[in-house]
């Protein structure tokens, strides 16, 4: 069935804004400015990036209260369809599970390259698959352990290329590669708790996407917020402490570089409104289309991340990575039942999948 011009708006939408959320975080990482002390700096603030993120987020709620109220008289939106009769506190947890694996995530996008953490990102599919057995009775078919066997080689190749090639005059480490990209996949353990969560306590309430993602940027701004006073004054580990205070996290510093440099600004906004933006559009892709097909979107995010970070010479061009990328897609597609096959039952189609799972906020 052809697309509608609508639904080709929404997928060019949650593609572009995808990206643009993805490269403007790097960006901002990439660039200088001078601190709180005078001295002239990398952005290295992820905690301050995670806090803008939920301030998109909260943005998604403003769009959902402004939909209900302009059209509860006409029988409403499918963007507002569900129920308003819960308690928002229901949705505190995932908040907190989102805050620590955004904040993991930001965290290891400094130490590495920004196509191998939209490829680790992949590695979501496999610990929501292994979650979803444990606490959710899910089941598993061939098809879909396939799938996770090739998202898993591919990611090792990424990860592989990542710690062998090291580029004379490039300014990231073996080491630094290897630890940003362990801990994307340690964020993706805890973003697959949030998915995990949300699908067995938030999906039975019925609450409209935009509006629970809007409460989760709420919490996650107000509880991060508090926590930028503690990480102020908090020393940090060593090769951590890239403030001028040497803590977790120097909100003070991470604003005034933000004055100092108008670049570092268009990136925050660049983030905060991409998030926004992206959030309705993979709701609005899920209603009007699938969830499958946000997933493939997805998917396409990543190639463009990944060719518009070789073009701008964010890094180096190695062939593994395409290697591993496509191997990354194929395990993606079979995990999603995209790849045509010849089939002499139906069998598969009567057992339960956890696909419909994956298919949250960035």
């Amino acid at each position: 069935m052809a697309w509608t011009n609508y639904q080709k708006f929404l997928a060019l939408m949650m593609l572009v804004t995808g990206s643009i959320n993805s490269l403007s975080t790097k960006w901002a990482d990439i660039l200088k400015s001078k601190g709180s002390d005078g001295e002239e700096r990398y952005f290295n603030h992820p905690f301050l990036q995670t806090l803008s993120m939920f301030l998109g987020e909260m943005l998604c709620l403003l769009v959902f209260k402004l939909v209900y109220y302009k059209t509860r008289n006409t029988g409403g939106h499918s963007l507002t369809a569900g129920t308003q009769n819960f308690n928002p506190l229901i949705l505190m947890p995932a908040a907190m599970l989102d805050l620590i694996g955004t904040s993991i995530m930001y965290i290891g996008l400094t130490l590495t390259y920004i196509s191998s953490f939209q490829m680790f990102r992949g590695s979501i599919i496999v610990f929501v698959a292994v979650l979803s057995m444990t606490f959710s009775n899910k089941q598993i078919i061939k098809r879909e352990w396939l799938g996770i066997v090739c998202v898993i080689i591919g990611l090792l190749i990424v990860g592989v290329t990542d710690a062998l090639y090291q580029t004379p005059g490039e300014s990231k480490g073996r080491n630094s590669l290897i630890t940003g990209d362990l801990l994307i996949i340690i964020a993706q353990v805890v973003s697959a708790c949030q998915m995990v969560y949300e699908e067995r306590y938030v999906t039975g309430q019925n609450i409209p996407p935009l509006q629970a993602v809007g409460w989760e940027g709420v919490f996650g701004f107000s509880v991060l917020s508090g926590l930028l006073v503690v990480f102020y004054w908090t020393p940090a580990p060593p090769h951590f402490d890239n403030n001028p205070r040497g803590t977790i996290e120097d909100a003070i510093d991470g604003l005034i570089q933000i004055a100092n440099n108008p670049l570092i600004l268009v990136a925050t906004l660049g983030t905060i409104v991409s998030i926004a933006f992206f959030n309705f559009a993979g709701i609005s892709v899920t209603k009007e289309m699938s969830a499958t097909t946000r997933m493939v979107l997805d998917s396409v995010r990543t190639l463009v991340v990944w060719v518009v970070s070789l073009a701008v010479r964010w890094q180096s061009f190695h062939w593994q990575h395409l290697m591993g990328f496509g191997v990354l897609i194929v395990g993606t597609c079979l995990y999603n039942n995209l790849v045509p096959r010849c089939r002499t039952t139906t069998e598969d189609d009567d057992v339960d999948s956890v696909t419909d799972i994956v298919n949250t906020e960035a």
